[in-house]
């Protein structure tokens, strides 16, 4: 949990999947060529098992500082709700936030996925009251019965360093606290700690916003909730006039999260060239009434690409963005449609015109397992 403050895909990323895959181990996890040589893998079975003791739901007690970097020692206390899935294998994870401050609840989401290159995890924070802005990671790792994890951030306008410390992991009630440093480390000043009190092993989506609350989202994206099977059909080649595709099965499944104002999607593809696995996760911005749709890949987990945005008209959901092609710009375009209770398609597109013409380059046909 953090506190600093699925399919539609990055297309770029997205591509970049496919070459490299090498299936690692019982998680089917993506390790990187570069890995395998350097003999640095890093045990992923076990760390696919890092955040194990965290996944299901939780009853939080929150204790935050009134006041960081300025000398106060008022503290507010407040409780909150967690629910922790475990994603990519359990090389990622995506947790879900309610947080009960005095001055109101609001809910936020944390991403985590695990970079075999370093063996560090990275972990984000999206806050629901700022939908449109991922915070700057932090990073590192387990050990024994804890963890340690930093980044660099800023703060009423002043760089600072950031340090999240898991404490008791293995225990009946695992701690949080985060730290801010305004002088490169040599002192800290912690100034937020959570107390988790297990609810639940198995992990269930927190309480959806009222339909009727002013604040909550429309209703896009209730279709795509649950565990799908999924046909994919991939152009080999993209605007290069081709009419060679590749075709393989996957897996998806979907969760609500930020009360029903965003989802996150796991999926596994079993592509020709080895399996592979990435996150789609979106978000409503209430300022441009759109969606927004970003994508973390296993095999570069240490980036989440720009967000696709867009909206659904008439059934039919519509996401943009700008990307680029074998080194030439071009127009991205992903489209959700033939939508029933049972079966969705997303297809993407590029455009090497500004969006006067489109070609398809990939296709995905879901049917509902639960």
């Amino acid at each position: 949990m953090t506190h600093r403050s699925p399919f539609p895909v990055f297309a770029a990323d997205r591509r970049e999947f496919l070459s490299g895959l090498v299936v690692g181990g019982a998680a089917i996890s993506v390790v990187p060529s570069a890995v395998l040589a350097q003999g640095r893998s890093h045990d992923l079975s076990a760390r696919a098992r890092d955040w194990e003791w965290l996944a299901g739901n939780w009853d939080v007690r929150n204790r935050r500082l009134g006041r960081r970097l300025a000398g106060s020692t008022d503290w507010d206390e407040f409780g909150g709700k967690s629910a922790v899935w475990l994603t990519m294998g359990g090389l990622g994870t995506i947790d879900d936030n309610i947080l009960d401050l005095p001055g109101g609840l609001y809910r936020a989401a944390g991403i985590r996925a695990f970079d075999p290159v370093s063996g560090r995890w990275s972990i984000w924070w999206l806050d629901g009251r700022n939908p449109t802005r991922i915070e700057a990671p932090v990073t590192g790792r387990f050990e024994g019965d804890g963890g340690i994890f930093t980044g660099t951030d800023t703060f009423e306008g002043r760089p600072i360093d950031v340090r999240f410390e898991w404490q008791a992991i293995h225990g009946q009630r695992p701690h949080w606290r985060q730290s801010f440093s305004p002088d490169h480390g040599a002192t800290w000043e912690m100034n937020w700690e959570n107390f988790f009190t297990r609810t639940s092993k198995l992990p269930r989506p927190l309480p959806l916003l009222a339909s009727e609350d002013p604040a909550r989202a429309p209703d896009d994206w209730g279709f795509l909730a649950g565990r799908w099977t999924v046909h994919h059909r991939k152009l080999r080649q993209r605007l290069a006039a081709s009419k060679d595709w590749e075709e393989f099965g996957g897996k998806f499944v979907n969760w609500p999260i930020l009360g029903g104002n965003g989802n996150i999607g796991d999926n596994l593809m079993e592509a020709p060239a080895g399996a592979f696995r990435g996150m789609g996760f979106r978000a409503w911005d209430p300022g441009t009434r759109e969606w927004l749709s970003w994508w973390l890949d296993s095999r570069n987990p240490t980036r989440i690409g720009e967000p696709l945005r867009g909206r659904f008209v008439n059934g039919i959901g519509t996401y943009l963005s700008d990307d680029v092609h074998e080194g030439r710009p071009v127009r991205a375009r992903v489209t959700w449609s033939r939508i029933t209770g049972r079966t969705a398609r997303w297809e993407q597109a590029f455009s090497a015109d500004g969006g006067q013409s489109w070609e398809i380059n990939w296709t995905s046909d879901f049917t509902r397992l639960a």
